[in-house]
């Protein structure tokens, strides 16, 4: 195979199989051997004279050639005993308990086996409702959805990625304002990207600015009204703070739901290009558009034939994946074969523009992009078609919006996905986003560095005698060509970056693609950091206006972590501000136990009464110049479980004297019910470790807590007032911010980050985190 030494670590790091001790077992090439041979067998099963090992070859050729690549589930578990193959699936959330907690095992189930879940919380009845059963209160989706992420915090998939989860909201629920808020604090509900499920309804009434109405999804009851102008800006705000939510067109999603008699379409995978009925799953696989060109002395040119046998070969490879797929869930297995979904997308798209000549951000490359959309959705049916002949439609065909036409074998043929991983181990432009960084320098493990530059820019500034390493780290710390004015102009017009590119065209090519995607693209679109709202507005209504299914945004540098230390303010050189500073690099996690620190022997703090269900508990929230360091509590004379709040409270004191986070102490305290207490009418908490959680907040709000971390931090008594005084009182303020270091390097190997589709994704290791 001919892969560049990144490609190949990559694939031997997170793909090949290893022994006990962890050592890999097959080579890249059996890799895809052992994935070939799986998949090829599949056919057996409509013709026992089938001819496997020449499929398994044209299937070992497609993939060592790098014009087709499955997606990482297959990659890693095809021909394996795992078995599980898919990428996307979207699992129901009904308003009970039981079902809430069998939906969250389920998920663990699928991501343990590397897929990705996709939920809508939108049939959740709204916090505060009354629940019937025990009297109690609904604590709302948002407080579930917390559960979700905790779940999916603990399953690592396969041992190699990080379970990820879509969370979808409607924007008329009781909840949406909390929603559109809930990840606000980057370091809350982690392994979730969030979406507002818009209507039809609403954006019209947002183009009136008129009210519309909030519906209680239990009662169907209409609970209020909220302006939808005022709603929409608040949506448009939380985005160009940090990207989150997105929003997702659920109208639009049924329009093309094939079999709308099957229920709604309430929800996506995590990245938003695959809309699926509740328990369906979606296998993907990408075409390698680079290697869809040939060369002739006029130049580069699309070989349209080579294009028209590669799709055909995919489809035959997704259906068959379909078959040899190991499903998690008896009722996954069964539904995803009543419609036989695959998603074909493409990556590269970027890297073929700049072998045609074509700027990215011009009305050729839109008008090129809907031309060859088109076409591989056309072939992709026709394949699907003939498929249907030999192997028989989707069983559901008949009932589908396709059932007076000529039988298909799969009820959807094409997704636009993000193709992170597999674009590195392909070399080339993921999806259809454009080239984000044309050089990266890379520290090997000697410490000296390699300069990494994007082919088609190299082979262009050889040729005219201008390349140097020099220039090259120029172009890598600047990001971008388009000043340089030692590169000819033309060069320059082409060899566009994602951030030389305005949000119009990035809007403007994800409208191109879906015209002719059956499913829907992943497309992040790209604001500079002193992009306004004004214009995260423009590019949410214009993808409202051109069609498309769902947008999502990222303003650079938006995703902020602050350094959760108290340490005393670093001396800073003669004129550098908190502004001009370099950020700070992103911490690195400690290894190995970690020991907490003493106790000090001075601390200040409060204790308060707060009422349970069997009497009084008393609650001591103690803190120094470093944070909250311990807790204590005490029952009054009517009993109680002194031992169980003692113990509570010990834990809690060894955890934030660890340096855990304090939100993350809370979020888990907060919300545990006692029958003692939810028998208790009028009761503030739900239990004891309940109890516990809202007096840290209540110390963590506090000014005199604010006030004195500021002086720690300022070493000024006065401007520790100011801060104080300027503080946001909010929960999650358990350290004074310090210098703010943007999350733009991987956390694994320090190599830059890109966004894409909601998740962060390195190309130099292959690292990716959604949510």
């Amino acid at each position: 195979m001919e892969i560049s030494q990144n490609a190949r670590t990559v694939l031997e790091r997170r793909y090949l199989i290893r022994d006990d001790k962890g050592n890999p077992t097959e080579t890249v090439e059996e890799l895809f051997r052992r994935v070939a041979r799986a998949i090829a067998q599949s056919d057996k099963a409509y013709d026992k004279d089938a001819d496997l090992a020449a499929l398994e070859e044209e299937f070992y050729g497609m993939m060592t050639r790098l014009e087709f690549l499955p997606n990482s589930p297959t990659l890693m578990n095809a021909g394996r005993p795992l078995g599980q193959l898919s990428a996307c699936f979207v699992l129901p959330v009904e308003d009970s308990m039981e079902a809430i907690f069998e939906a969250i095992k389920q998920a663990a189930l699928i991501h343990k086996s590397g897929g990705g879940t996709g939920f809508s919380f939108s049939r959740l009845r709204p916090s505060g409702s009354t629940v019937n059963s025990t009297g109690g209160v609904a604590s709302g989706p948002i407080s579930f959805m917390r559960v979700f992420n905790m779940a999916t915090e603990a399953v690592k998939q396969g041992g190699t990625r990080r379970g990820a989860n879509m969370g979808i909201l409607r924007v008329d629920h009781p909840d949406i304002l909390n929603f559109i808020n809930c990840k606000a604090d980057n370091a809350d509900i982690t392994n979730f990207n969030i979406s507002v499920g818009i209507t039809e309804k609403f954006m019209e009434a947002v183009e009136k600015g008129a009210m519309y109405d909030l519906v209680d999804p239990s009662t169907k009851q209409v609970t209020g009204q909220l302006n939808a102008k005022e709603v929409f800006d608040k949506i448009v705000y939380a985005a160009w703070r940090n990207g989150e939510p997105g929003i997702i067109f659920l109208d639009r999603l049924n329009r093309d739901n094939v079999v709308p008699r099957q229920g709604e379409i309430e929800s996506t995978n995590p990245c938003g290009e695959q809309p699926l009925l509740p328990y369906e799953s979606c296998n993907l696989g990408s075409i390698n558009l680079v290697k869809m060109l040939k060369k002739d002395p006029e130049g580069f040119r699309i070989d349209w034939d080579k294009l028209a046998s590669t799709v055909t070969k995919a489809v035959h490879f997704l259906d068959n994946v379909i078959d040899a797929n190991k499903y998690p869930l008896e009722q996954i297995d069964f539904t995803t074969k009543q419609t036989r979904k695959i998603g074909l997308g493409i990556m590269g798209w970027a890297d073929m523009l700049l072998y045609l000549g074509i700027p990215y951000n011009s009305d050729e490359a839109v008008q090129l992009a809907d031309k060859l959309m088109a076409y591989i959705t056309a072939t992709g049916r026709a394949a699907s078609r003939e498929l249907a002949k030999v192997r028989g439609p989707f069983p559901l065909f008949h009932e589908s919006i396709f059932k007076d036409g000529e039988p298909l074998r799969n009820a959807t043929v094409t997704t636009i996905a993000p193709t992170g991983t597999l674009s590195i181990i392909a070399g080339v432009s993921s999806g259809v986003e454009p080239v984000f960084a044309y050089v990266y320098i890379r520290s090997i493990m000697d410490r000296t560095e390699m300069i990494e530059v994007n082919p088609v820019l190299k082979e262009r500034l050889e040729a005219i005698g201008l390349y140097s390493d020099d220039l090259m780290r120029r172009i890598s710390q600047e990001g971008t060509i388009a000043h340089m004015e030692e590169i000819p102009q033309e060069i320059r017009r082409v060899f566009v970056s994602a951030h030389d590119i305005s949000p119009l065209y990035h809007t403007k090519m994800q409208a191109a693609f879906q015209n002719h995607t059956d499913n829907a693209v992943s497309k992040t679109v790209n604001f500079p950091h002193d992009a306004t709202q004004e214009e995260v507005a423009e590019v949410y209504t214009l993808a409202y206006q051109l069609g498309c299914k769902g947008v999502t945004i990222y303003r650079d540098g938006s995703r902020e972590i602050q350094v959760l230390n108290l340490a005393k303010k670093e001396e800073k050189p003669a004129g550098e501000t908190a502004e001009t500073a370099a950020p700070a690099e992103t911490p690195v996690p400690p290894r190995g136990p970690i020991v907490p620190r003493p106790r000090p022997d001075v601390t200040m703090g409060l204790t308060e009464k707060v009422a349970i269900g069997c009497g009084n508990l008393y609650i001591t929230v103690n803190y120094d110049e470093e944070g909250i360091c311990e807790v204590f509590t005490n029952t009054g004379k009517a009993g109680g479980c002194p031992s169980q709040s003692e113990a509570t409270a010990r834990l809690v004191s060894v955890a934030l004297r660890s340096g855990m986070d304090v939100k993350t102490i809370v979020g888990q305290l907060r919300g545990i019910r006692c029958p003692s207490t939810i028998r208790q009418q009028g009761m503030k908490c739900t239990s004891c470790p309940d109890a516990i959680a809202r007096v840290i907040e209540k110390v963590v709000a506090s000014k005199e807590f604010k006030a004195v971390a500021s002086h720690y931090v300022s070493g000024n008594t006065e401007q520790a007032e100011k801060l104080a005084a300027a503080a946001p009182k909010k929960a999650s303020d358990t350290r004074v911010p310090a210098v703010a270091a943007q999350i733009r390097t991987c956390p694994e190997c320090g190599a830059k980050v890109e966004h894409e589709g909601g998740c962060v994704m390195c190309r130099n290791c292959g690292y990716s985190k959604c949510g």
